[in-house]
C-alpha cells in the first residue's frame, strides 16, 4: 500500500509539474520527451523545446501510420506504449539514477537544463554528464546531491528556474543572434552577440574578475566576473584578454575583444550569467 500511494503521490506531481509549466509558458518537460522519442526514430527533426508545433504533431501522426495505429496526432497511451523504452514512464513517477533510460529521463534532462544546469545531448540517458548535472542542482536547490531524482527533486523542478536579481550593461555593441534556450537536441546557457572580430568587450556590471584566461571546456579565451549575491558574469570566445584574476573594475570596463576561440564557428560574444551556479536568462536583466 505504501508504494502505491507513493507512486500516487509521484503522479500527482508530475500533472501539478505540466500545470506549472504550461502556466509559465515555458518548454514542457513531457513534450520534449516526446520530441526525443521521435527524434530516436528519424521522425522529428525539430528542435527539442517542449512545445507542441505543426512538426511535432505530424511526426507523432507518422509515426502512428508507421506503427498501425489510430492517426490522430495524439500521444496518447497506445502511442507511448508503440515508442518503447523511450515511451516508458510518465515524468515523476518513478526514482531516477544513473543508468536509467526512458521517457522520464528525457524530461529530466529538459527540465534542469530549463533550470540552468543542462547536460549535452537530450537523449533519455542518465548517463556521467546528466549525473553531474542533477547533482549540481540537488546542491543549488540545498538538497542531498545523491544523483537520485525522486519527491524532494521533483518538487524543487517545479519551482519556477532562478533569475538574475542585478541590472546589467549590454557587454558589446552588437545585437542579439541566438538566445537562451532549446537549440537543436541541446540547451543553449546564455545568449550570442554577433559582433566583428576585434570588436571591444565590456563588464556589464562592476565586479571582481574570477577567471582570465583558456578554457578547456569550449568557452575558448574566457572572462568571469563575481559581482555579489551569487551573481556571476561571462565573456566567451575572445580573441584577447585584458584583464586578470583578482583586479576589481568597474561596470563598462575593457575585458577583451570578440574572437572566434574555443568551439565557435564565427566572431562571436558568448554571454552568460550564472547565479549561484546556474545558468540564468540574461536578457530579462539587459538594460
Amino acid at each position: 500500500m505504501t508504494g502505491v500511494r507513493s507512486l500516487s503521490a509521484l503522479a500527482a506531481a508530475f500533472l501539478l509539474f505540466m500545470a506549472v509549466a504550461t502556466s509559465a509558458g515555458a518548454g514542457n518537460p513531457n513534450v520534449a520527451a516526446l520530441q526525443v522519442a521521435l527524434r530516436a526514430r528519424g521522425l522529428y527533426t525539430g528542435t527539442i523545446d517542449g512545445v507542441v508545433g505543426p512538426g511535432t504533431t505530424a511526426a507523432v501522426r507518422r509515426f502512428q501510420r508507421r506503427a498501425h495505429i489510430a492517426v490522430d496526432g495524439v500521444p496518447g497511451r497506445q502511442t507511448r506504449r508503440a515508442l518503447g523504452r523511450y515511451g516508458r514512464h510518465p515524468f515523476g513517477t518513478r526514482l531516477l539514477w544513473m543508468g536509467k533510460k526512458g521517457w522520464d529521463v528525457s524530461a529530466l534532462q529538459f527540465a534542469l537544463a530549463a533550470h540552468g544546469f543542462p547536460s549535452g545531448t537530450f537523449d533519455g540517458g542518465l548517463g556521467p554528464r546528466t549525473d553531474a548535472a542533477l547533482r549540481r542542482f540537488q546542491r543549488w536547490a540545498h538538497l542531498r546531491a545523491d544523483g537520485v531524482a525522486g519527491r524532494a527533486t521533483y518538487a524543487a523542478l517545479r519551482r519556477a528556474p532562478a533569475r538574475c536579481p542585478l541590472s546589467l550593461r549590454r557587454p558589446v555593441r552588437a545585437p542579439v543572434g541566438d538566445r537562451f534556450g532549446p537549440r537543436g537536441n541541446r540547451f543553449h546557457p546564455g545568449i550570442d552577440f554577433p559582433a566583428p572580430y576585434g570588436a571591444r568587450v565590456h563588464a556589464a556590471r562592476s565586479g571582481r574578475v574570477v577567471y582570465a584566461g583558456w578554457d578547456s571546456g569550449g568557452y575558448g579565451y574566457l572572462v568571469t566576473l563575481a559581482h555579489g549575491k551569487g551573481v556571476r558574469t561571462m565573456y566567451a570566445h575572445l580573441s584577447r584578454v585584458r584583464v586578470r584574476v583578482g583586479r576589481w573594475i568597474r561596470a563598462g570596463a575593457l575585458l577583451g575583444n570578440v574572437g572566434a576561440t574555443g568551439e565557435a564557428t564565427g566572431p562571436h560574444l558568448h554571454f552568460e550569467v550564472r547565479v549561484r551556479g546556474a545558468a540564468v536568462n540574461p536578457l530579462p536583466a539587459l538594460r
